[in-house]
């Protein structure tokens, strides 16, 4: 006997200004598990407001499934038993996902330039283009970075200006590294502030035991300070010893 398809009605803002992120992500994950849905659209805002006094409801989109409202997307996610991220709960994704690019990018230079992916100039590569991303991204707004790098950071306690100095050191020492160019520069940037970075992390994280977020990809994450935080500042002293082994200044 074949099973009547599973229904659900969807009630989502689709205005002319304006569609609804969330609605379109309920509707497609209710289709991507086999329901049938009647879409109702939202055109209007008097129509939105109508619908969420009528239903007792603070936002929309909203579901119902045999006849029972389910929620918004959040709620929807719920149901089927899928995960949904608290955006308060710290992670280490976002600097994670900066490593794992900037590999690949490395790699893909190494190939491009010398036919294999694997060698020590995508290392160095690596390393320089880390510095780069995660500069960009602290770039992105200084003074929240500065802000949160001051909760650590033992010069910039001491000197505030360095919370806005820094960024601007690490993509100026990054670039200069991948162009190979001006190491009587780059090195010694590169070695003072990622020793002043390792030791102010590991004091905080290691010897104060405090529970901070790293300004490791800008003032808005929630990246634990730790020891990924701490491999960031390592990866700059290695570079600029190995540079500094390697080509003097």
């Amino acid at each position: 006997m074949t099973q009547p398809p599973k229904t659900a009605e969807i009630h989502r803002m689709v205005m002319a200004s304006h569609t609804c992120p969330y609605g379109l992500k309920a509707l497609h994950l209710l289709k991507s598990k086999g329901f049938a849905v009647n879409d109702h659209w939202l055109t209007t805002r008097g129509e939105t407001d109508a619908f969420k006094a009528e239903h007792g409801v603070a936002t929309t989109p909203q579901v119902f499934i045999d006849g029972r409202r389910i929620g918004g997307y959040d709620d929807l996610r719920r149901h089927f038993g899928q995960k949904v991220p608290d955006p308060k709960t710290p992670s280490y994704t976002p600097v994670l996902a900066v490593f794992a690019g900037t590999a690949l990018m490395a790699m893909a230079v190494s190939y491009l330039l010398g036919g294999a992916p694997l060698t020590l100039h995508a290392a160095e590569l690596f390393i320089a283009f880390t510095m780069v991303v995660l500069a960009v991204l602290k770039l992105q707004n200084v003074e929240k970075f500065s802000t949160m790098f001051l909760n650590y950071d033992l010069l910039a306690k001491r000197w505030v200006p360095y919370g806005y100095i820094y960024p601007f050191a690490e993509f100026g020492a990054g670039v200069l590294m991948i162009a190979g160019v001006l190491n009587w520069l780059s090195i010694p940037v590169a070695l003072v502030i990622g020793t002043i970075g390792a030791a102010s992390v590991y004091k905080a994280v290691y010897i104060d035991r405090r529970e901070l977020k790293c300004a490791c990809v800008g003032g808005d994450s929630n990246v634990p300070l730790g020891f990924v935080s701490l491999t960031e500042n390592l990866m700059m002293v290695a570079m600029a010893v190995w540079m500094l082994a390697r080509h003097g200044v």
